[in-house]
């Protein structure tokens, strides 16, 4: 091992931003533009569709946290034998009169969450003060 190589030099780490702190208060649009600047600083800032600021707070996970990802799949079933529909035994049939189903796998371990909240020097309106 070379002697300035760190442990964690090559190794990623993921982070879930909470959104939660602002939830109600505005309203952010479906595939809206951001920006996240300052993730290696305590408090990173996110810009939402040049609208809204926020700023953000670490806190470490209890426990363990899991992020999964989630995929429609078809509903099928093995052959075992042949059949009058298939002449070949061992392959497996999409049964496309069922509805597909959810398969869910983990992505990765979490061990920090980026909670946010308003900044206090936002110009930015909220939804109760439009309303």
């Amino acid at each position: 091992m070379e002697e300035n190589a760190t442990p964690h030099e090559d190794q990623d780490e993921y982070v879930l931003l909470d959104l939660d702190g602002v939830y109600g208060l505005i309203d952010i649009p479906p595939n809206a533009n951001y920006v996240l600047t300052g993730l290696d600083t305590l408090n990173p800032v996110l810009i939402i569709d040049d609208r809204f600021k926020l700023v953000g707070e670490y806190e470490e996970t209890i426990g363990t946290c899991i992020a999964f990802s989630e995929q429609d799949t078809p509903v099928g079933h093995e052959e075992t034998e042949p059949s009058e529909t298939n002449l070949v035994s061992g392959t497996r049939l999409i049964d496309s009169s069922q509805p597909s189903t959810k398969q869910v796998k983990p992505v990765c371990q979490l061990h920090k969450i980026l909670k946010f909240k308003l900044s206090p020097d936002s110009e930015i309106r909220t939804a109760e003060e439009a309303s």
